[in-house]
């Protein structure tokens, strides 16, 4: 399969999910967290998406397009192994939502990385929230749940608390 394709499917794939995630987690109170805001459009999807809800978006260092850039007060930086244990003193176990987009081209290196913060990203999730990542994810009590229509088995993945 072509780079194109691969990237197609993870782009579709992301959408489909994180419309369905939105969707199932609308009437949940909690703050949405994106995690890895790259160039931003994920997150800027969410928040065209999500009304009600505060999105906070850890990140290391931003370098997303302006539109898609969220405000400082709810911009988490530095080294998620750092500010999701931050964010669990804050906000405890309120999350409705979490996307993760963190990985990079290298499989294995994504699959040890998402091995180190999935205990990090599991305690944050309300009861019955969701968890949208690119990576298979490494959770004890969270349950993978089946894609959605449209989404690429593979290119993403959905967990529920």
């Amino acid at each position: 399969m072509s780079r194109l394709d691969l990237f197609i499917d993870r782009m579709v794939s992301q959408r489909a999910c994180l419309d369905y995630a939105i969707a199932q987690t609308a009437a949940m109170p909690g703050p949405v967290f994106e995690l890895g805001l790259g160039n931003g459009r994920t997150y800027h999807h969410m928040r065209e998406k999500i009304e009600g809800r505060d999105i906070y978006v850890f990140e290391r260092a931003v370098a997303s397009h302006p539109d898609s850039t969220p405000e400082e007060a709810f911009t988490l930086l530095g080294d998620v192994m750092e500010t999701l244990p931050a964010a669990l003193a804050r906000f405890g176990p309120t999350a409705s939502l979490v996307h993760a987009d963190l990985g990079g081209h290298n499989r294995a290196k994504n699959d040890v990385f998402a091995r180190k913060v999935s205990p990090l990203i599991e305690p944050l999730l309300a009861e019955g929230g969701l968890m949208v990542s690119s990576d298979r994810m490494y959770f004890e009590t969270l349950t993978e749940l089946p894609l959605p229509e449209g989404a690429v088995e593979g290119r993403c993945f959905i967990y529920r608390k």
